[in-house]
């Protein structure tokens, strides 16, 4: 398949006042040529490389509408089990076509939870049908976890004053027995082998460390450095993994993971909130990717990231949206934008450059997700990019004005015009070109309103949960 972007603009090539435009030649999913465009522009477009969202979750819809709003992460991601199963394809479809309406086209997708009735290799199938027929690159970290269900510690210790009818609704949704270390990895490697594409890669996806026992981390490290696999995990995200990893670990928890054979450039840690100096540079050294999540630390009360140390450490830095961008609408345009106003340096005095923060979160998600390329606008990389409406992105028009500075100051998903992955042409002007994304988000809808019922029991039982949990941390964990 070629296609032929005609006039668009490229950050840094010409001045405000004399912009110069190329046409971009697309050619079996490549660029196959970059030339001073032959006409003139019919519209003003911006093309740059479509955000790389290196950790999300996938999920269906925003945990808000079941609940799950303004609470710490370890009571959030317990009400979650409000949450019913629905045909996965729909709930995949409908989180990765969010993604790419926000500007993304590599997104890495931690499944913590199954969605739907079937088998997990059968919904791994089904995600990856729903990435097919999207068009955007996935990354599928299937999650791994075999401790701590219920709190970073002994259910009892929450529930134990619970009703005992209650207690055992909520111990029905996290308290299964997992498979052996061994079963993991070998249902990781099934789901690898029978879904795996182009477009689509299968990644070992350990919760935590809180979670994952040291047998289980253990037989991860080896089975990735036997492998190849990627490994994608939960690090240091709230104050109380903080203080429970001090707790269990006195040596230091990422030294830990150094020492067992985790920390690799094949490892990307999530959010790293609570990183200390000592530890971004054992990150740093070890070539691993921190990827941090700055609307969802906010929504989750987790905290403000070192990004910046980590940057200034020498850290592969990547952003992810983490199913909880800041207006709960996977926006990444958005998200690139907070993360570089957190993290890019204060004053005078500039941590990373707008320019360099763009190319690197590019370049590093990719990486993190087993994407081909950096992302860059140039010959022999995969035809991956995304064009943006100037004329919408300048709405007031008044003088020439840096389109850095436009992108930096107002992007958002709105101002996508098209998104091409792989020299496919995924999604134009907010909406996609591979499936009705209104009809699927309007059937995923119908679904969780008719299942919902099923989860009386747990919602019911919630209110008797939840202080519990709160005592838990504040009593065991105090952090503030």
């Amino acid at each position: 398949m070629s296609t032929t972007l005609a006039a668009v603009q490229l950050l840094g090539a010409g001045t405000p006042e004399a912009p110069a435009c190329f046409d971009i030649a697309l050619d079996g999913g490549k660029i196959a040529a970059i030339t001073p465009a032959s006409a003139p522009p019919q519209r003003r477009l911006l093309a740059i490389p479509p955000v790389a969202n290196a950790h999300d979750h996938a999920r269906p819809l925003s945990p808000t509408s079941f609940g799950a709003a303004g609470k710490p992460l370890e009571s959030w991601i317990l009400r979650l089990g409000a949450i019913p199963s629905i045909d996965p394809y729909l709930g995949a479809a409908a989180a990765f076509g969010r993604a790419v309406r926000g500007g993304c086209g590599s997104i890495m997708a931690h499944c913590t939870r199954l969605n739907g009735p079937m088998s997990p290799l059968e919904e791994a199938r089904a995600m990856a049908k729903a990435a097919g027929d999207i068009g955007a690159r996935v990354t599928l970290a299937m999650f791994m976890r075999d401790r701590n269900p219920i709190v970073y510690g002994p259910t009892d210790a929450a529930l134990g004053d619970m009703p005992g009818e209650a207690r055992a609704e909520i111990e029905k949704v996290f308290c299964n027995p997992m498979p052996s270390p061994r079963e993991q990895i070998a249902r990781v490697d099934e789901m690898a082998a029978a879904c795996e594409g182009p477009l689509f890669s299968v990644q070992y996806g350990p919760n935590g460390v809180q979670w994952c026992s040291d047998e289980l981390l253990e037989a991860i490290a080896e089975a990735s450095a036997r492998t190849g696999r990627r490994v994608h995990i939960h690090l240091l995200e709230t104050p109380y993994q903080r203080q429970w990893a001090d707790q269990n670990y006195p040596g230091g928890v990422v030294r830990h993971l150094r020492d067992i054979g985790l920390l690799s450039p094949r490892l990307a840690l999530a959010h790293c909130v609570h990183a200390r100096p000592e530890e971004l540079d054992m990150i740093a050294e070890a070539g691993a990717t921190i990827v941090t999540n700055a609307s969802s630390n906010l929504h989750l009360r987790s905290g403000i990231a070192p990004i910046g140390e980590a940057i200034r450490r020498g850290c592969r830095v990547a952003i992810g949206v983490d199913a909880s961008a800041f207006d709960e609408d996977d926006d990444a345009l958005r998200e690139m934008r907070l993360a570089h106003f957190l993290h890019g340096g204060w004053g005078f005095d500039e941590t990373i450059s707008r320019e360099t923060f763009m190319e690197t979160i590019v370049a590093n998600g990719r990486f993190a997700n087993g994407a081909p390329g950096t992302g860059a606008i140039a010959v022999g990389e995969p035809a991956d990019l995304l064009l943006l409406d100037l004329d919408r992105l300048d709405r007031d028009a008044l003088m020439p004005v840096e389109p850095l500075d436009l992108l930096f100051s107002r992007v958002n998903a709105s101002h996508v015009h098209q998104l091409y992955v792989a020299g496919r042409e995924i999604a134009r002007d907010g909406r996609l070109t591979g499936v009705d994304h209104a009809a699927i988000q309007n059937e995923l809808r119908a679904q969780f309103r008719a299942r919902l019922p099923q989860k009386a029991g747990f919602i019911g039982a919630w209110p008797l949960c939840e202080p519990g949990i709160a005592t838990f941390y504040k009593e065991r964990m105090g952090c503030c």
